[in-house]
């Protein structure tokens, strides 16, 4: 299938999308609006290509719009950006319903057929069975302040993807035909009239809301699909069914649950959070055991569900009813406790098992009374959901930050009369740790009075014992180096009554704290205590955000990398099983990119059929928006665990290491130096970005920075990259690398960055990460912004980092062999051309209005300052 034959129905959707739009704008905003925006997309494609002159016009026409045309020009384009995501998303199902059904293309690189025809030859199939049917996978689904876009437009904008999926049905009457483009004209008037704008900050609840929309739309029906494929597949190449109760992918959340300096996070929103994930469950599981009331009409039973339900005529509908009803009494409890009421708890249902009981009765009676392909169907459905979703849909996740903690015990220890927590030494800390969680006595006096910020540390610990761990995953500790970080969260929570302690989790974040990580897990397993209370097992959690932020993307990847194989080999010569738990976001400077080969670049060891990430903000609507490529990601998942579970990449060699010490050392130099240690730097930056301006999109309920303080480091990650990222500089992702590689180039290593390339998967993915951060960078676009908005004398700055940039391409390029960024990856650089010349238009515009809003017009142009921040995150495809 070539590449052109195939592009052409993503082109079709494109211009038919992009018609419907202008038809739109011209018949609500008028012949003038029109001509305005048709005239700026002509003169932005003629830029783009090369013309001049065009360019010249299009920055003079744009810096002319009249305050009341920015609006619409600007919606018009962003809108435009939106439909083509949409297209794209589209087109990649359409893809990969073609690739199955081609029999000369082979299957898909890391779809099942693809993974098992690969690794059956080499592999046992008991092996590979055992592997797919014990793989533990959760996707933690997070809130950061990423997704710019308000559900209602996403519902929108889901709504045309699906009449999209309908427009390629293979035999459509004219009737039909027409029928979907009404359709389609009628969302996009719909979203041309409606406020894409949030104007309100979401609460945490809101975020939580959400994130169980995104299960309720797509993942609900497409997990169990997914498995019946995984199933079909195990039986065809191993002759073994999935387990029953295999759970190879779930997820959690952190929304409602991440406090890590968000006061909005409080334990009376974590609460009501896993409340309303029990609800949704609830509601869910009750509407498809109706489905099944209304299906199971045989009468053909077991004994066993005879004994349930007696003599009844229709014994299946009997015992499905009797579950229905427990459902409602549930959600009737729940709902009751969500306003504030103590009812009284009667027969509700608490655990998932008290829920499978009755469904496995009815499954097996179909089983033993020869209806087992009816068994097979909806029923096994609702079985498999049970194992992934459990009652709760999603287990939310505690973080705190670990100065939090030593805070409460601090306060006890004062208030106790014995001391101070936070003055004594770190085996002074332990001692009194291991003491206290082996005393019988407890540690909180009845007359503690302690200040509002302890007594809400010490609420959220009831919540976990209230709530308890069906509802809740893990807490997560943020800037954890001393075990006693995690001894302090074991104690608190054996002193507020928590019968099943929650599993702590240190968060390693820093470059200081990465590299320390592996000593405080030694140091952590060397406490005979704790060693007897972790089971054997023992999670950690590795920041990408923040250790970029602090040293730099290359050095940041190495020091992870480091970490992972550390802390491997620690937990081995321990006895322990590791888990690694990513905090990735969803760009590159945060972690992203690919997840096969993100997965399958990791050290050898570090997978082992288990993984813990998360799954941030925008990229939750990219990977689970459409059940088409909602399935294609668990698939992806699936494959990339698995095979990096059976076939380990071989460790590097000894000189590579080497190598990437000192591309590391280098590169760290270089971007402290500039963000850290360039006095003007952060006056550029204020000038040259949007970071003031997106600190007012109300697009999270986290605070942009952790403190209030002016400097980088305590400006979160996010909004540190999303601002860069509006500028189309990029800069976090890249700065120091090519520096790093061109010492390493004149130092006579090119041909060993090349084998490294070749050879190594760290560093190829790490090279075809930074290759896809070139392609969708833009010096020529950021030099706009330096020069209307950054003072003459800063401007030498900005073109300083356009000329690393320059040089980091040219480096890059050496090591990977290419002649452009992303020669091996044309559908990227395919949508990265498709979005230039509609992107572009809104650079300038946002130039514009920086510009005008700085100088005194803030209130009249806010809107369309907000409208073109989300239009160019929507053309990048990233925000933070």
């Amino acid at each position: 299938m070539s590449e052109n034959r195939s592009d052409a129905p993503l082109r079709e959707d494109i211009r038919q999308l992009g018609g419907l739009l202008g038809s739109t704008i011209h018949e609500q905003a008028g012949e003038t609006v029109y001509e305005t925006i048709e005239e700026v997309r002509g003169l932005a494609k003629d830029a783009r290509a090369g013309d001049g002159a065009a360019a010249e016009a299009l920055e003079k026409r744009l810096g002319e719009l009249p305050d009341e045309m920015i609006v619409p020009v600007v919606r018009a384009f962003s809108q435009f950006l939106n439909l083509a995501n949409i297209a794209e998303q589209h087109h990649r199902v359409r893809r990969s319903r073609a690739w199955v059904r081609d029999p000369e293309t082979g299957p898909l690189r890391g779809s099942l057929e693809e993974f098992f025809k690969r690794m059956l030859p080499d592999t046992e199939p008991d092996d590979l069975y055992n592997t797919i049917a014990h793989l533990d996978i959760e996707l933690v689904l997070t809130a950061h302040p990423t997704e710019v876009m308000r559900r209602s437009m996403l519902q929108k904008y889901n709504h045309i993807a699906g009449l999209l999926d309908e427009g390629d049905r293979v035999d459509p009457t004219p009737e039909e035909i027409e029928e979907v483009h009404q359709a389609l004209k009628r969302e996009i008037t719909a979203a041309w009239e409606t406020d894409e704008i949030r104007r309100r900050r979401p609460a945490p609840q809101d975020e939580a809301r959400w994130g169980m929309a995104v299960i309720e739309q797509t993942l609900w029906d497409v997990v169990p699909h997914y498995l019946r494929r995984l199933d079909r597949m195990l039986q065809r190449q191993t002759g073994k069914s999935l387990p029953l109760n295999a759970a190879p992918i779930h997820f959690g959340s952190w929304m409602g649950g991440d406090r890590d300096g968000n006061p909005r996070v409080t334990s009376a929103v974590t609460r009501e959070v896993c409340l309303l994930n029990r609800w949704k469950a609830v509601e869910l599981y009750e509407r498809e055991v109706g489905e099944l009331v209304e299906e199971l009409s045989l009468q053909c039973a077991s004994d066993e569900l005879r004994d349930w339900v007696g003599d009844a005529w229709e014994p299946y509908r009997t015992a499905l009813k009797a579950v229905r009803d427990r459902l409602l009494a549930t959600r009737h409890w729940i709902e009751a406790r969500l306003a504030g009421r103590r009812p009284a708890e009667g027969l509700i249902y608490w655990r998932a098992d008290e829920l499978r009981e009755p469904l496995m009765v009815c499954y097996r009676s179909l089983h033993e009374s020869g209806a087992a392909v009816v068994a097979e169907g909806r029923l096994k459905d609702l079985l498999r959901r049970l194992s992934v979703f459990g009652l709760t849909l999603m287990r939310v996740d505690i973080r705190q930050e670990s100065t939090r903690h030593t805070e409460v015990l601090d306060a006890l220890t004062q208030a106790l009369g014995i001391g101070s927590y936070e003055a004594w030494s770190e085996e002074e800390r332990q001692r009194f740790l291991i003491r206290e969680i082996d005393s019988r006595r407890p540690l909180i006096p009845r007359d503690f009075e302690p200040s509002d910020e302890v007594a809400e540390v010490l609420e959220t610990l009831r919540v976990i014992a209230e709530m308890g761990a069906d509802s809740l995953g893990a807490y997560v500790i943020s800037m954890a180096s001393k075990p006693s970080d995690i001894l302090a969260v074991k104690l608190l929570q054996k002193e507020v009554g928590v019968v099943s302690p929650l599993r702590v989790v240190p968060l390693f974040e820093t470059l200081t704290d990465l590299q320390g990580a592996q000593t405080c897990l030694e140091q952590l397993l060397a406490i005979p205590w704790y060693c007897q209370h972790i089971d054997g097992f023992q999670e950690v959690m590795i920041g990408y955000s923040d250790s970029a932020k602090d040293a730099s993307h290359l050095t940041a990847a190495w020091a992870l990398y480091q970490t992972q194989e550390q802390l491997v080999a620690t937990a081995r010569e321990q006895g322990i099983r590791l888990i690694l738990f990513h905090g990735r976001g969803g760009s590159i400077g945060r972690g992203g990119g690919p997840t096969h080969a993100a997965i399958l670049s990791q050290p050898p060891g570090s997978v082992d059929g288990r993984l813990r990430v998360t799954e941030q903000g925008e990229v939750i609507q990219a990977k689970f928006g459409l059940r088409g490529i909602a399935e294609r990601n668990l698939e992806l998942y699936t494959t990339a665990v698995a095979e990096a579970t059976l076939a380990p990449p071989q460790p590097p060699e000894a000189n590579w290491r080497v190598l990437m010490d000192q591309l590391a050392e280098t590169s760290c130099e270089v971007y402290r130096t500039l963000v850290r240690e360039t006095p003007e730097f952060i006056d550029y930056f204020r000038h040259a970005t949007p970071e003031h301006e997106i600190s007012h999109l109300a697009i999270g309920s986290r605070p942009a920075r952790r403190k209030p303080t002016v400097g980088v480091e305590s400006l979160r990650a996010i909004p540190w990259i999303f601002a860069w990222t509006q500028t189309r500089l990029l800069l976090p992702a890249w700065l120091g690398i090519g520096e790093a590689l061109r010492v390493a180039l004149e130092n006579g290593h090119e041909e060993e960055l090349q084998r490294m390339y070749q050879h190594w998967p760290f560093f190829r993915a790490f090279v075809d990460m930074i290759e896809m951060v070139l392609a969708k960078s833009d010096p020529a676009v950021a030099a706009w912004y330096d020069n209307r908005l950054v003072p003459e004398a800063l401007r030498p700055l900005g073109a300083g980092l356009r000329d690393r940039h320059a040089e980091t391409r040219q480096t890059v390029l050496t090591v990977s062999g290419h002649d452009n960024p992303l020669d091996e990856a044309p559908v990227v650089q395919r949508s990265v051309g498709v979005r230039n010349p509609y992107v572009d238009p809104l650079n300038l515009i946002q130039v514009e209005l920086l510009d005008r809003v700085r100088h005194g017009h803030e209130e009249d142009l806010r809107e369309a300052l907000m409208i073109c921040i989300n239009g160019i995150a929507a053309g990048m495809r990233n925000t933070g």
